[in-house]
């Protein structure tokens, strides 16, 4: 798990990207919420306007990222397609960034040191 303080640290653009991914999956969650509140027998439609506007901002903020991490981290045709497709699905933005950290795409947040590979760790003497 991300420690706080390194979570908002927008010093990279992978960090930022990794902010925006989860701000679009909790943006996710309160359009959810919205969509239900609208479906009630006294329906209630400000929750839908209010987080349907903010969804949508904090989802061109997440392709806008997506597309920059793209191209100062060198991925490939694959990789960006799969950032950019991960953002339609609920909470797909977090599975695609868990995915990227663990596959080395995404910058320092990849380092092989911080990753867990499954090899035994070095001994030297």
């Amino acid at each position: 798990m991300v420690a706080m303080g390194n979570f908002f640290d927008l010093s990279t653009v992978a960090k930022r990207f990794r902010f925006i991914a989860v701000l679009e999956a909790i943006s996710w969650v309160f359009l959810i919420v919205g969509m239900v509140f609208k479906r009630l027998p006294d329906p209630v439609l400000w929750p839908v306007k209010v987080f349907g506007m903010t969804h949508g901002i904090i989802f061109i903020l997440f392709v806008i990222t997506a597309i920059l991490a793209a191209r100062e981290l060198a991925w490939n045709t694959k990789t960006t397609v799969l950032a950019l497709l991960s953002s339609i699905p609920p909470f797909f933005t977090v599975l695609f960034e868990v995915w990227a950290v663990r596959a080395g795409k995404l910058g320092e947040l990849s380092d092989t040191s911080s990753v867990d590979t499954g090899a035994p760790a070095s001994v030297t003497p």
